[in-house]
């Protein structure tokens, strides 16, 4: 299968950084996973992230939360004060890809719901990051995936029409979302089903061996 891709543009999390809130918070609930899942959804932290990600202060997120579940605010503090414990690392299969296509001449780029205030704790840690030919944060310009006006600041970023971008995200209503703005898709499952899709696509080096 031939391929009119010039440009491939990532998620972050899930996609080439494991973030999990749970890696954090088992330290707060140790054998305990029932009752972290019973936190997690009664402060309806997912939904509680995604503001910090669209823009919201951290210390304001943390404030309302509190006020909110006043029981929990110890834990709710703990995901600000040690954020970086959510990180589980690097997706290691996802950056080799990352780094062959880039060998392939491909320019590659970022489009992520993120807070600007993480972001530079991951940036500097992960020197994969520097890889990337631009980038767009959630926290950055204020609107999130899926909303379709966060994909046309994408496509403004790189410069080309949707069908000539590949986006990959491991969310499917992102995927889902950007598909209907003309992009060509991969709803990411694991680096060796990504490596599938790039095989297929023919975007990677021909000499190049995936050690997933």
């Amino acid at each position: 299968m031939t391929s009119n891709i010039q440009a491939i543009i990532f998620d972050f999390g899930g996609v080439l950084i494991g973030w999990d809130p749970r890696n954090l918070y088992q330290r707060y609930f140790p054998d305990q996973p029932e009752a972290m899942e019973k936190f997690l959804k009664e402060v309806n932290f997912m939904e509680w992230n995604a503001q910090q990600d669209k823009g919201r202060p951290f210390r304001d997120g943390v404030e309302v939360l509190s006020r909110q579940f006043p029981h929990r605010a110890e834990l709710i503090r703990a995901y600000h004060e040690h954020w970086m414990e959510s990180i589980t690392g690097r997706i290691e299969g996802t950056v080799q890809l990352l780094y062959a296509l880039k060998e392939n001449g491909y320019p590659v780029y970022g489009l992520s719901n993120w807070s600007t205030e993480t972001f530079p704790l991951v940036k500097h840690e992960f020197d994969f990051l520097d890889q990337f030919d631009g980038v767009i944060l959630s926290g950055e310009i204020k609107l999130i995936k899926p909303e379709p006006e966060i994909y046309e600041k994408c496509l403004q970023m790189v410069g080309r029409p949707a069908n000539e971008c590949l986006f990959i995200d491991d969310s499917r209503a992102n995927i889902l979302a950007a598909a209907q703005m003309g992009f060509d898709t991969v709803h990411f499952q694991s680096p060796e089903q990504l490596f599938t899709e790039l095989k297929t696509r023919q975007l990677l080096p021909v000499s190049f061996l995936y050690r997933g």
